[in-house]
């Protein structure tokens, strides 16, 4: 074979998870639109590195194999794919640190001995170790036999985008607390059904009744449209969730990126008239809000607008603030982490309510699509987080 044979298969192979892995390392913050070509290139594989792994252990023996490693530069080829390798196992540690890191933040947030608080039976169902086989073997499988999806029920009267899926548990308990979840896109894209399944499909399997919802989106609505049909869909789970089990006396507004933004305003804004048209009286209060790597900046006002109208969720600060669980990559280059820092500094010097604030060691916008050693350790936060809080509005109702 001659000296400077290359195989030229095992070199893409390589080349493709060798960019990915840089990019997950390293994500471009600029220039446009590179930053977003990093950013999805880099996704996949920041929360999937070992399957990454996989594919070079199994190009490299395969080119083994085929007796294709006997030139100089098939070999550098495999040193490539080993310097890869060491990449990825920096991802891995990445996301290993998380666990830590959320429990950190729930210490900082709730006080150290916040694990005495909750309740037995609530405690007893806390996960502590990651489900490995799940991450490992099938992490793009996030339905789960004991749970059931209702698809598509009408909240309002716009069509596709007034739908929203209830996910319970199949045995039907009732009683069940509630989750209000709106997913991300900017406000011009994403579905109800795509962003943080693991935990929507987790809750329910624990006995909570979570409801995704779409909601209006850009050009066609604007801001006070999507806080109306997040609204809506939180009075849709108060009226209707208990026909579905659910007792929306507990009851947490969630979300991913602009849907962060939305569960924000929503619960800094209960039963704000000018949020609610036509169902001004409806309960939207929440016991509790939920932001994964959401954005608190103003919402882009359209063109032409007179005014710079409050449409942060700073802007509604307040002492009366639910509890509020936000989390955030350090690495995110789509909605970059010092807009969560700002804000949870200020709701916490606001707010009588606790404020948790966890910042993931290597994580990007969007790491809630998979099971995922980070995201997983999310879960379980998020499952500890809302514990506490059912188990100290118990304590305080005397029931």
């Amino acid at each position: 074979m001659p000296f400077g044979y290359l195989p030229y298969g095992y070199l893409v192979s390589v080349a493709i998870v060798a960019v990915c892995t840089a990019f997950a390392l390293a994500p471009l913050r600029r220039p446009p639109p590179w930053d977003a070509v990093s950013f999805r290139l880099g996704l996949v594989i920041n929360e999937m590195p070992v399957f990454a792994l996989y594919c070079l252990l199994a190009s490299t023996g395969l080119a083994w194999a085929q007796g294709d490693l006997r030139s100089a530069a098939a070999w550098t080829v495999a040193a490539l794919a080993g310097l890869t390798a060491v990449g990825l196992a920096v991802i891995v540690r990445r996301g290993t640190r998380a666990r830590r890191v959320l429990e950190r933040a729930l210490d900082d947030g709730l006080g150290a001995d916040w694990r005495s608080a909750v309740r037995e039976d609530l405690a007893a169902g806390l996960r502590r170790r990651p489900p490995y086989a799940r991450i490992l073997l099938r992490p793009f499988l996030v339905r789960r036999r004991d749970v059931e999806r209702i698809a598509d029920i009408a909240y309002g009267d716009a069509g596709k985008r007034h739908r929203l899926d209830v996910y319970r548990h199949r045995s039907r308990p009732a009683g069940g607390p509630v989750l209000v979840y709106a997913h991300g896109g900017g406000y011009f894209s994403g579905r109800k059904d795509r962003e943080g399944r693991p935990l929507l499909y987790r809750l329910a399997s624990r006995g909570w009744v979570c409801v995704s919802a779409n909601y209006r989106l850009r050009p066609h609505a604007g801001f006070d449209e999507h806080v109306a049909d997040f609204k809506k869909a939180i009075a849709w789970a108060r009226e209707h969730g208990p026909g579905y089990g659910a007792d929306p006396s507990v009851l947490v507004a969630a979300g991913s990126s602009a849907g962060g933004h939305l569960a924000a305003i929503a619960a800094l804004t209960p039963g704000e008239a000018a949020f609610q048209p036509g169902f001004e009286d409806a309960d939207t209060s929440v016991t509790a809000a939920v932001s994964l790597y959401g954005y608190y900046g103003r919402y882009y006002a359209r063109p032409g607008a007179a005014a710079d109208p409050p449409t942060s969720p700073a802007d509604h600060l307040h002492t009366g603030a639910p509890p509020f669980f936000a989390v955030h990559g350090d690495r995110d280059t789509v909605v970059p982490v010092e807009g969560a820092r700002g804000f949870t500094a200020a709701l916490r010097g606001v707010s009588a309510e606790p404020v948790v604030y966890a910042e993931l060691p290597g994580a990007q916008h969007a790491f809630d699509i998979v099971h995922s050693l980070r995201f997983e350790a999310v879960v379980n936060a998020v499952e500890a987080f809302t514990a506490w809080v059912r188990s100290r509005d118990r304590a305080e109702s005397g029931a």
